[in-house]
């Protein structure tokens, strides 16, 4: 419960904020449910109401704990460990020491594997062997033999208890695996102390000779097996080499290497290698054909003067310099003299020369492009009948050259195996390289002298577990059944209704003392809830109603104090007591009840000044019940009541009717079609959603205006708050040290 939802019902911000959001008349919807979220208010409300059943579930568990653990027979547990190299040292001759790297992911493998070799049921029998647990009772238990059948032979029985002393073992041993060592510890558990030591080292014993007798048998075996297949592979290599040499000879492959070529080429026969060279050649070749081609295209069709070649040519520019020289005398000359002149006429005459040489160099320059295309062309062709001559023998050599490949690779693949069983064959037969033990026994077991079960500690923090578990399962469920109203965060999440405030839980002595005090935290809550109201309704004329799902709920309370408070501001109150079947205000006001009351007047048998109750408070008047009609619902649902609200409405700032519950009667849902607004007023800790649910749409349904509810008898600790922090606002200004 966050400090918003907690406070604000109680000052003006959050007032503000209801008005905003819920404005008289508006219909109340539901609101979804936001997405999970743990709420820790509630889990302390939870703890604090079922307290008395989680304390009373966690001492019983843990005394039923306590009694199992001191009934139960003592179990001793002998250990004793054993040191495991997954793959031992390996002397190598003229090396010094060194061990094989191996991952961890295989060593892990490795050490689960022996783990479960310790408890297997080969294992058990050769240990159940060696002690002779067959004809001994000690494992077994000295009354065995009074479950005997009496049909089974010494002989048979013998064995039965040799099938049943194994099966025992396998139930009792255990290997611990660790993750960062490579140390087992054998565990085995028993009645007998001594037993159990005495299993405990014959277990590893046993795990140590079984690795030894793998290990011999293993590498004799292996020997063996890599000596015929060596054989069988060398004579093998020696024909599969000797098939190909022949083959070559036969057909006249030559590769590189055997002229002496370079080693990167063995391999590659001799045409191949020409066939690569030329083909190189007429790429190259290709590629300067397509850009001399490229070239002369795309100046074939330009005027040679357009060409960047001629453009850029020394020759040309200097041919060009001169021409302008002339021209710009041509051009003072002319300005002078005509063309006749003969100074003219020479300059015309070199001009002419020059636009010539300048041409020809241009056509000069042009027709290299072209030849330089030519000749690129030639070279193309002319490669490239070399290439289809060389490809021709390359591809009658391909066809050679298959088969010879396939017997290469024969005997390739037999050299590599070769070699693999020879490395093999040394690691394991050298009389240099020698593998040591790979499991030896590091503490043997001694006999225990404490039992390890039953552990009082650890089965009283079990059983403390357990207890907090079923404790917690038993809350959850008794909360789960109890659906109740604890906070205002229920009223808004289950009924969608604004809350205008709540009160706190006062004990019924104190609720008088409780009133005569305008700062105590009782009247500062529903001078807070009366501020709400304000805002919700008409300032003056507002006819508000005040309800409950059912009776003894507080609503009575509230529209009395709430009389008050209005009456307090000087505004012209009306307070009605509408329960014509429970009437409650007189009660509350401890006063006698009068002869002329509500009935009464909307009958028309007394006037209403004479049922009016005053002096209780200044501008309060009261309108209780004298008599108990024979037909509340007529009466309420009648015109007399609708235009009595009416003409009362006129002489009132407000009045508040104090109606009946709306389960189970009909005179809440007829009130509340003539008021201006209902206020459904929920107890907390009593009130089930599902009764709030069904009276509200009972309201609902009828038209009810219905502007919020008010929550009464709050219990801060109940619903999970402080309750010093809760109402330390309604505090302010109270009793100081």
């Amino acid at each position: 419960m966050n400090e918003r939802s907690i406070t604000h019902s109680n000052d003006l911000s959050g007032r503000d904020l209801w008005v905003d959001r819920y404005m008289p008349g508006d219909v109340v919807e539901p609101q979804q449910p936001a997405g999970f979220q743990i709420d820790t208010a509630w889990l302390r409300g939870a703890l604090f109401r079922q307290r008395w059943l989680i304390g009373g579930t966690i001492l019983a568990s843990l005394l039923v704990g306590l009694i199992i653990t001191l009934l139960t027979t003592p179990i001793y547990e002998a250990t004793a460990t054993v040191r495991i190299q997954p793959w031992g040292n390996y002397i190598v001759e003229g090396q010094d020491v060194s061990t094989p790297i191996a991952s961890s992911n295989e060593i892990d493998l490795f050490m689960e594997t022996q783990g479960t070799v310790i408890e297997s049921r080969n294992l058990a029998e050769v240990v159940a062997n060696d002690l002779n647990l067959g004809t001994r009772n000690a494992l077994l238990g000295s009354d065995i033999d009074e479950s005997r059948p009496p049909q089974r032979s010494d002989e048979e029985w013998n064995q039965d208890k040799m099938r049943m002393a194994i099966t025992a073992l396998q139930e009792r041993v255990s290997a611990e695996v660790p993750i960062n060592s490579q140390i087992i510890a054998i565990n085995f558990q028993s009645k007998d102390p001594v037993l159990a030591a005495e299993v405990t080292n014959a277990y590893a014993e046993a795990f140590q000779q079984s690795d030894t007798r793998r290990n011999v048998e293993s590498n004799s075996y292996a020997r063996e097996y890599l000596t015929e297949q060596i054989e069988d592979v060398r004579a093998q290599l020696d024909q599969a080499e000797r098939a190909a040499n022949d083959y070559a000879r036969s057909v006249g492959i030559v590769t590189p290497g055997t002229v002496g070529s370079d080693e990167e080429n063995n391999g590659q026969t001799i045409i191949g290698s020409n066939l690569s060279s030329i083909n190189q050649t007429v790429a190259q070749a290709r590629a300067a054909r397509i850009a001399a081609e490229q070239k002369w295209r795309s100046v074939s069709n330009l005027p040679a003067s357009q060409l960047p070649e001629v453009q850029n040519n020394s020759a040309i520019q200097g041919l060009i310099q001169q021409r302008a020289e002339l021209a710009g005398q041509l051009t003072n000359l002319r300005q002078r003299y005509n063309d006749q002149f003969p100074e003219i006429q020479e300059i015309l005459s070199r001009i002419e020369q020059i636009d010539a040489q300048i041409e020809q160099i241009g056509r000069d320059i042009k027709s290299t492009i072209r030849s330089e295309y030519v000749i690129a062309r030639n070279q193309e062709a002319a490669l490239s009948g070399e290439l289809n001559s060389v490809t021709g023998e390359a591809l009658v050599e391909q066809d050679k050259t298959i088969e010879y490949a396939g017997l290469e690779r024969e005997a390739e693949a037999l050299r590599t195996q070769l070699e693999s069983l020879l490395v093999r064959f040394n690691s394991i037969s050298t009389a240099a390289n020698v593998q040591s033990g790979a499991i030896t026994i590091l503490d043997s077991a001694v006999v225990p002298r404490s039992p390890v079960s039953p552990n009082i500690a650890r089965n009283m923090l079990i059983a403390l577990v357990l207890s907090i578990a079923l404790a917690g399962g038993l809350a959850l469920l008794r909360e789960i059944f109890v659906d109740q109203f604890r906070r205002t965060e229920d009223i808004d999440e289950r009924l969608g209704l604004p809350v205008l405030g709540l009160t706190p839980h006062v004990k019924s002595d104190d609720i008088d003392r409780q009133e005569a005090n305008q700062f105590s935290s009782l009247m500062e809550a529903y001078a807070s809830i009366r501020s709400t109201i304000d805002f919700a309704v008409p300032r003056d004329g507002a006819v508000v109603q005040l309800t409950s799902s059912q009776a003894s709920e507080g609503k009575s309370t509230t529209a009395l104090i709430l009389a008050e408070l209005f009456a307090r501001l000087g505004r012209r109150t009306l307070l009605i007591d509408s329960d014509l079947r429970k009437p409650s205000i007189v009660k509350l006001l401890d006063i006698d009840r009068r002869d002329v009351g509500i009935t009464e007047v909307l009958l028309g048998h007394a006037p209403l000044e004479e049922a009016i109750i005053e002096g209780v408070h200044e501008n309060l008047q009261i309108l209780s019940v004298a008599g108990i009609p024979p037909n509340p619902v007529e009466l309420l649902s009648s015109r007399r009541f609708e235009d009595f609200i009416e003409e009362q409405r006129k002489e009132y700032s407000i009045i508040l009717i104090d109606s009946p519950p709306v389960l189970g009667l009909a005179d809440a849902p007829e009130i509340a079609q003539c008021v201006d607004a209902t206020i459904f007023v929920i107890e907390a800790n009593r009130t089930s959603f599902a009764q709030a649910r069904t009276a509200l749409k009972r309201l609902q349904h009828v038209g009810a205006n219905v502007i919020g509810a008010v929550l009464t008898k709050y219990r801060a600790l109940e619903a999970g708050s402080d309750y010093a922090y809760q109402y330390q606002y309604y505090q302010y200004g109270g009793d100081t040290d």
